[in-house]
């Protein structure tokens, strides 16, 4: 069963991340993930609708990790009023690769474990290098 993730994104970015997903995994997701894209012709009212639709579909008796892409922004707060609606719906804003690829690595947690994991792969996966190192001549070989 699992718990069920829901990307609530602008229009283009999830379906982005969820491209890199499934090349990298070369095969079915280990976690049921549906995505709702948001775009400036949407309604709020009808976006949480559909956001709703989502998360009974994907929720089996695990709950629901909804993952947005920008706190503040349009998702995110569609995703709030989901959350206020049902009692196993979690939220993160600030969607990454690493915390989708953390994600898929752990399907079998329980939704308290996963969101731990998401915020983790999320945090840890974001790094800074003060000063770049040489760039080093590189050989492409046909």
């Amino acid at each position: 069963m699992g718990v069920g993730i829901l990307l609530i994104a602008h229009q283009g970015v999830g379906e982005a991340f969820l491209e890199v997903l499934n090349q990298t995994f070369d095969q079915e997701l280990p976690l049921k993930i549906q995505l709702l894209s948001v775009n400036h012709h949407h309604s709020a009212d009808n976006l949480a609708h559909l956001a709703k639709k989502h998360v009974a579909l994907l929720d089996k008796g695990m709950g629901v990790l909804v993952i947005t892409d920008l706190f503040g922004a349009t998702p995110a707060n569609i995703a709030q009023a989901v959350a206020q609606s049902y009692h196993a719906v979690e939220v993160i804003s600030g969607l990454n690769l690493p915390m989708l690829i953390r994600l898929c690595n752990y399907p079998n947690l329980s939704l308290a474990k996963l969101l731990e994991k998401a915020l983790s792969g999320g945090k840890e996966g974001v790094f800074y290098r003060r000063k770049l190192p040489k760039m080093q001549e590189i050989a492409y070989h046909c």
